[in-house]
């Protein structure tokens, strides 16, 4: 099986191409544990001592599915599939595990998954998908994956508190090297739009606005990227988001 599988060092150096000049923190101690991520986080941390082989993990786009996905690469030894691989890595057989990520946005042959599926239920080989949806949104041609995969031991990750969100906003943050003050964090969760990616698009935002400017991350520019993402999103901005009190 010629260059089938991608290593998780592989999928590393693809990655850091697309990153903006910093390398995001995705080790085990990185990984922020909270009531919306806790079950699947110690089903990949129970590993390998799993009950039955297939784990399905489902999210939102930066959710945390990706940072699992290689936390169980690095216990387990697990390769990630290329589009073009189930189908011979299925043909292959062995109980080597693998990850398969972003089943239902990424081209993946189905009759090869539906192999590999088939694969892994009979020999016990440990399997790793990831998904952004449920898999009855799953765009199949038949149902033959879907029953398959509903056998997957599931998990769903979702952020529940301003908890979590403040703890993302300080990892992103801290994986950029920025120290931003906890009530500028504060200020932010409070008036954002609650999701993951949001989480990431302000970080982002806030960190390129203060590199053009020269200065550290304030409440004024914190402000500034809340109006700039709303106007993205085709929603009136503000003229002012903050207190008149100065930026500390």
């Amino acid at each position: 099986m010629a260059q089938s599988a991608k290593s998780r060092a592989e999928l590393d150096r693809e990655q850091l191409t697309l990153e903006l000049g910093h390398v995001p923190a995705q080790g085990e101690d990185d990984f922020l544990v909270g009531e919306g991520n806790e079950l699947a986080h110690g089903r990949i941390m129970a590993f390998p001592h799993w009950p039955d082989p297939i784990t399905l993990v489902t999210g939102p786009a930066k959710s945390g599915k990706s940072h699992l996905a290689r936390i169980f690469a690095d216990r387990s030894g697990a390769l990630f599939a290329g589009i073009d691989d189930l189908e011979d890595l299925a043909a292959h057989g062995g109980t080597a595990p693998l990850i398969v990520e972003d089943v239902d946005q990424r081209a993946y042959d189905e009759a090869g998954l539906f192999h590999l599926l088939n694969q892994s239920l009979r020999e016990l080989r440990p399997l790793l998908l990831t998904a952004r949806d449920d898999v009855s949104l799953w765009p199949l041609a038949t149902d033959d994956v879907r029953s398959r995969v509903r056998r997957a031991t599931a998990f769903t990750l979702e952020l529940t508190s301003d908890i979590q969100l403040s703890q993302m906003f300080v990892k992103l943050f801290r994986d950029r090297q920025v120290v931003v003050d906890p009530k500028i964090i504060a200020y932010l969760v409070a008036r954002m739009e609650r999701s993951t990616e949001e989480v990431v698009a302000l970080a982002d935002l806030m960190d390129r606005l203060a590199l053009a400017k020269g200065t550290a991350i304030t409440r004024s520019i914190a402000a500034d990227a809340l109006n700039r993402r709303r106007l993205a999103r085709g929603e009136a901005g503000t003229e002012q988001d903050w207190d008149t009190e100065d930026d500390e």
